[in-house]
């Protein structure tokens, strides 16, 4: 589960049930953190898409059904991958930790 609390992304307008949704926080201990870097790789780790993450550390991807990584890249941090499964009318919760 992610470690996010009320304020984070809000699912308004999104219909959860058409979608494979990833997203979460970044987090360097339990600050959130902003402007840094998450790729969305495939099963085969090819690159796929990327967003920044806001001034909450939050990000979102809309992706297909199947196993994907996270790759974060954040100033001062090692990169950090982390495995998730996504399916359409579930929303994948992710904390990741730098």
């Amino acid at each position: 589960m992610c470690g996010a609390t009320e304020g984070g992304l809000s699912l308004d307008g999104v219909d959860v049930a058409k979608e494979a949704i990833i997203q979460g926080q970044v987090l360097r201990g339990e600050e959130p953190v902003g402007n840094a870097y998450v790729r969305l790789l495939d099963r085969t780790g090819e690159f796929t898409a990327e967003v920044p993450t806001s001034a909450t550390g939050h990000f979102r991807f809309f992706a297909g059904d199947g196993e994907w990584t996270l790759r974060t890249l954040a100033p001062k941090a090692e990169v950090v991958d982390k495995q998730v499964v996504a399916q359409t009318g579930v929303v994948a919760e992710v904390a990741i930790a730098i």
